[in-house]
């Protein structure tokens, strides 16, 4: 049943007149007389009758309207829930690699949480081909990843920016003695690698290749905890993204490096699918990202967020 025809036999109950209810539904009278008859055929009843020069409602008429306020109300009760300023609950599921959720991603959840505390946020850890592809099945809303630079036909990637890659040793390691680091220099090193997969081991494994640079023995974790406390023991060095670890260095726990190379460069970048759609609370949180900033008032960006997402 057309819930229209609800509307227009609520409509002809209030005014008591076909013409009365055409002309404040905008619709011809020979419509609304089609509306009833096809109400009066699904019920198997008469809703209206002639009293004098106006109609009336039949005791039939007189309990369908109680229903009719009934559903309509639920209707409108369900459209102000699935409305754009109530899409404010739910969950929001983010992949994302270890460094990004630990050391980049807590403030900018908070602001969220505040702005939408019915929202839950759940981060899922992976690598950057993975997370990448959760995103295409779906599995996520959105991913974060550290990576050298790459789009897919697929998906939408933003550049958040930069992300800075360091060496890390124990503050005592011969190399942390040196002005200039090459990578000719870690030949015979030992390193703590992230898990295979990760996409700055992988850019690093290619440099000591073409250097020929041989490690002299690896040790691998997928915990970026763990693999600063071997670092810190003096168990290897490291190349970790360099917010991972400021707090070691500040402390004298961890020696930075001075090694630079240009191919081992990565970027934060922001992934979501393209055909993903995007109630508020998920464009207040890309726009949030993609401002760099957590000081921005929401209100005064929300209509233009709105346009935005639209074109």
């Amino acid at each position: 049943m057309d819930t229209r025809y609800l509307q227009t036999f609520r409509e002809v109950a209030k005014w008591q007149s076909f013409t009365r209810a055409a002309e404040v539904l905008g619709y011809a009278q020979s419509s609304i007389t089609v509306q009833i008859q096809n109400l009066e055929t699904e019920f198997g009843v008469s809703l209206f009758e002639r009293w004098g020069r106006k109609i009336r409602l039949t005791h039939a008429g007189e309990v369908l309207l109680d229903y009719t306020e009934q559903m309509l109300a639920l209707l409108d009760e369900a459209k102000g829930q699935l409305s754009e300023h109530a899409q404010l609950a739910g969950t929001l599921s983010v992949g994302t690699v270890e460094s990004l959720a630990a050391f980049y991603l807590p403030p900018y959840v908070q602001k969220f949480r505040q702005e939408h505390p019915q929202m839950r946020v759940l981060l899922h850890p992976g690598i950057c081909h993975e997370l990448r592809q959760g995103v295409k099945e779906g599995t996520y809303d959105f991913a974060f990843i550290l990576d050298k630079w790459q789009e897919n036909a697929d998906l939408i990637t933003v550049n958040l920016g930069e992300e800075e890659l360091v060496v890390v040793s124990s503050p005592d390691h011969r190399l942390s003695k040196l002005e200039q680091v090459e990578a000719t220099d870690f030949s015979g090193e030992n390193w703590i690698f992230t898990e295979a997969g990760c996409s700055y081991r992988s850019l690093l494994e290619s440099v000591l290749r073409e250097a020929g640079s041989t490690v002299h023995s690896a040790l691998e974790f997928g915990s970026m905890e763990a693999i600063k406390q071997c670092v810190a023991h003096d168990l290897g060095i490291a190349l970790i993204p360099k917010i991972a670890v400021k707090d070691e260095v500040k402390s004298g726990k961890l020696a930075i490096l001075s090694f630079f190379h240009p191919d081992i460069r990565v970027f934060r970048q922001l992934i979501y699918h393209q055909k993903k759609w995007m109630p508020q609370a998920l464009r207040f949180f890309l726009e949030l990202l993609k401002k760099g900033g957590l000081d921005f008032d929401p209100k005064a960006r929300l209509a233009s967020v709105q346009s935005d997402w639209r074109e």
